[in-house]
């Protein structure tokens, strides 16, 4: 591989894009457990499994749990959930850090011996100033390695995982590339080959700012009866609150593929992608996605999301077309037409007895303002004649 000049990279050197592969693929995505997958990482997830599927490789799934502070409880099944929602698989793993804590003691102690880490009085281990500067860092700026409590943190855990799972390409957000040269200089120590580093480019917010899962409202936590605006859509669950089908989101990372820069999220795109893969489903592959009986499928064909407001003849009279429809979500349609049974007399004689019933019961009481077409007219006419009778 070359640079801009043309002069060859140095081995494992960072770019922004694979190099032609002649060993047996090996590639890892390394999630946090910290709730569910933020939009940037899924990205990182489809990117891997991809190139694991173009090489005939392995994709292995880690999870960088040393840093019990950042821990969230469910978070490493909500990653899970996440991934088999996007339809990643991944061939080895979950392989957890936390677990791994005599491979990264061993690779300490390998370093300390190699001068690339210096023990300190406190009990942890910290690069050396030597290594350091090799890594393009000031003496004064050495990374810990161990911390006083004997645990690894993320840059010998990553290090001594990469070596030890046999990783060849390391596919991650441009948000790593601060780490990259650190890590080189500690496999180099270690004398193990380093894999070649491809960073992407991240996704950004409309408005060009970072996504942050902290500044969502719901933090993924979001519900199908309140969707959360676009502002939100910041981690897959949130996508999945607001009925985004997986196609979609699926399908939008895949054309991003791996951005040389940083990308704004296009949510037009993704409920363009939201539409088509609705309208792809078949009748009960659509009405088991929503969880709507079969006969209500018609009033779905053509939604934006599997969330999306359905109008339909049970709770809309064809003589006020556009005026009285069902507001509910598909999903819980067939619920709420049960409920308002229950809240309203007219409501019950509309779903029991049909609407020319509900129009004769209560149309020349009321008005009919809901009632049938035929209840209606003749309500008008019956206030006509009472104008004239009052002139």
């Amino acid at each position: 591989m070359t640079g801009k000049s043309g002069a060859a990279a140095p081995a494992g050197a960072p770019t922004d894009a694979p190099a032609p592969v002649a060993t047996p693929v090996r590639v890892r995505f390394a999630p946090s457990p910290t709730g569910s997958l933020h939009l940037g990482n899924a990205l990182t997830a489809v990117a891997n499994r991809r190139f694991a599927d173009e090489h005939g490789g392995v994709l292995v799934l880690r999870i960088d749990d040393t840093d019990s502070a950042r821990r969230v409880e469910g978070g490493e099944e909500g990653i899970l959930r996440d991934l088999a929602w996007l339809g990643v698989g991944c061939d080895v793993g979950p392989v957890r850090q936390s677990v791994r804590g005599e491979i990264y003691r061993v690779a300490a102690t390998r370093l300390v011996a190699a001068g690339a880490a210096v023990p300190e009085a406190d009990g942890s281990v910290r690069v050396s100033g030597a290594a350091a500067r090799a890594a393009g860092a000031s003496a004064a700026h050495r990374p810990t390695l161990v911390r006083p409590d004997g645990s690894a943190t993320y840059h010998l855990a990553s290090v001594a995982d990469d070596a030890d799972l046999r990783i060849t390409h390391v596919i991650r957000g441009a948000d790593h590339r601060s780490n990259a040269e650190l890590h080189l200089a500690l496999l180099a120590a270690l004398g193990v080959p380093a894999p070649e580093i491809v960073h992407h480019g991240l996704i950004l917010g409309g408005d060009g700012s970072k996504l942050s899962k902290r500044d969502a409202a719901g933090g993924g936590a979001a519900v199908a009866a309140a969707t959360p605006p676009a502002a939100d859509l910041v981690s897959i669950a949130d996508f999945r609150a607001a009925g985004i089908p997986a196609e979609a989101v699926r399908a939008y990372l895949e054309e991003l593929g791996l951005p040389r820069h940083d990308v704004r999220l296009d949510l037009p795109r993704v409920r363009r992608l939201a539409v088509e893969a609705l309208a792809a489903l078949s009748d009960e592959e659509l009405a088991a996605r929503v969880d709507a009986p079969l006969r209500l499928v018609a009033a779905l064909r053509g939604a934006r999301t599997a969330l999306s407001p359905v109008r339909c003849s049970r709770c809309r009279p064809p003589a006020f077309a556009g005026q009285f429809f069902c507001s509910t979500t598909a999903a819980s349609h067939q619920a709420q037409i049960l409920a308002s049974k229950k809240r309203s007399f007219f409501l019950r004689n509309l779903v029991v007895r049909g609407l020319e019933s509900a129009g004769r019961l209560l149309g020349a009481r009321v008005g009919a303002p809901l009632g049938s077409h035929k209840a209606r007219c003749a309500a008008v006419r019956r206030r006509h004649r009472l104008r004239r009778g009052a002139a």
